[in-house]
C-alpha cells in the first residue's frame, strides 16, 4: 500500500537510492502494522481518513514550496484522469487495511506483492505497451504463486483471501493511470491530486464513522500519520537520486518487514503454501522488472 512518487530524477547515486528505498519499506511496514491495530479497534474509513488528512497537508505544503506554487500544482489538462487516480488509491488503501484485519499482514502482503505483474499484464490494454512472451510467462508464474497462497485451508476457501488481490488490482490500475497522466502532467501535479482528492472523498464518506479513541490510540494514530508522510518523503528522495528501475526491486523488502511484524507482534504464521507462493511472485516480479529495464 504505497504511492509511487518521483520528481526530476538525477540518477546519480544508486547506493543511496537503494538505502532510501529500503528505509521507505521499513516505514511503510510499520505503517501497515499500526493500520492493522487501529482498524481492528475502529472503523477502517475513519482510520484512513485521518491518515489522508495529514497526507493532503503534506502534498499541499510540498506543492506550495515548488516553483509556481499551488496554482501550478493544481493545473491539469486531464482532471478526470487525475480524479480517478485519486479515487483508486484511496479505495486501494481502504481495501488493503481492511484486509489486514481479516487476514493479517503476512498473507495480505504475500498476495499484494503481485501488483507489478498486474501492471505488466494491463499495460497493453490500458497504455498500448508491448508485452512480450517472456513477460507473459513471468506473469503466469506469478499468478501460479497467487494460487498457491489462495490454496484453501482445511478444504474451505476463505473469500477474504481475495481482498488483498483486489487491493493489488486497484493499485496496479492507479499505477497505470499515473503513467498515463505523466504524459501530459508533471509529477508534482499528479502527487497533489492524489493527496487532495483522496482526503476530500474519504472525509465525505468517513466523517460519519467518527469514533472516540483511547489516549493511547491517539498516539498510535499520530505515529501512523507521521510515518505516512515520512514514507512518501523517503520515496521522493529515493527517486531523486536514482533510476526507478535500479531501486524498484528493493521495494519487495516491504513484504519482509511486514512479515516480521506480523509474526513477532501479531503472532501470525507463514504457512508453507504462502512462503512458496510469495517466492514465485517475487521471482516473477523481479524478472518482469529486469525485462522492463532491458527494453528501456
Amino acid at each position: 500500500m504505497t504511492t509511487q512518487t518521483a520528481i526530476a530524477p538525477q540518477r546519480n547515486s544508486i547506493a543511496l537510492g537503494i538505502a532510501l528505498m529500503i528505509g521507505s519499506t521499513i516505514v511503510f511496514a510499520l505503517q501497515d502494522g499500526m493500520s492493522r491495530h487501529l482498524a481492528e479497534e475502529y472503523n477502517t474509513l475513519m482510520v484512513v481518513m485521518i491518515r489522508y488528512w495529514f497526507f493532503a497537508a503534506f502534498v499541499i505544503a510540498l506543492a506550495a514550496r515548488q516553483k509556481g506554487g499551488l496554482r501550478k500544482a493544481i493545473g491539469t489538462s486531464q482532471p478526470i484522469v487525475q480524479l480517478i487516480r485519486g479515487l483508486l488509491l484511496a479505495a486501494e488503501i481502504c481495501v488493503a487495511v481492511y484486509g489486514f484485519t481479516l487476514l493479517g499482514l503476512v498473507e495480505s502482503q504475500a498476495v499484494f506483492i503481485c501488483y507489478p505483474l498486474l501492471v505488466a499484464a494491463l499495460s497493453g490494454p490500458v497504455l498500448g505497451e508491448s508485452v512480450g512472451w517472456r513477460r507473459w510467462t513471468a506473469i503466469g508464474v506469478g499468478f501460479v504463486g497467487v494460487l498457491f497462497i489462495l490454496k484453501p485451508s482445511g478444504g474451505v476457501f476463505d473469500p477474504a483471501a481475495v481482498i488483498p488481490l483486489l487491493a493489488a488490482l486497484l493499485f496496479a490500475l492507479y499505477g497505470l493511470l499515473t503513467r498515463y497522466a505523466a504524459r501530459r502532467d508533471t509529477t508534482a501535479t499528479s502527487f497533489f491530486w492524489t493527496g487532495t482528492v483522496g482526503a476530500v472523498v474519504l472525509t465525505i464518506v468517513g466523517i460519519t464513522q467518527w469514533e472516540v479513541m483511547t489516549p493511547t490510540d491517539y498516539i498510535w494514530m499520530a505515529c501512523l500519520c507521521v510515518t505516512g508522510v515520512l514514507g512518501h518523503w523517503l520515496l521522493i528522495k529515493c527517486y531523486e537520486v536514482a533510476e526507478a528501475s535500479a531501486v524498484q526491486p528493493f521495494a519487495y523488502f516491504h513484504f519482509v518487514w511486514a512479515s516480521i511484524l506480523g509474526i513477532t507482534i501479531f503472532s501470525e504464521v507463514i504457512r508453507p503454501n504462502v512462503a512458496m507462493g510469495a517466492a514465485l511472485i517475487v521471482a516473477a516480479g523481479l524478472f518482469t522488472l529486469w525485462r522492463e529495464r532491458a527494453k528501456g
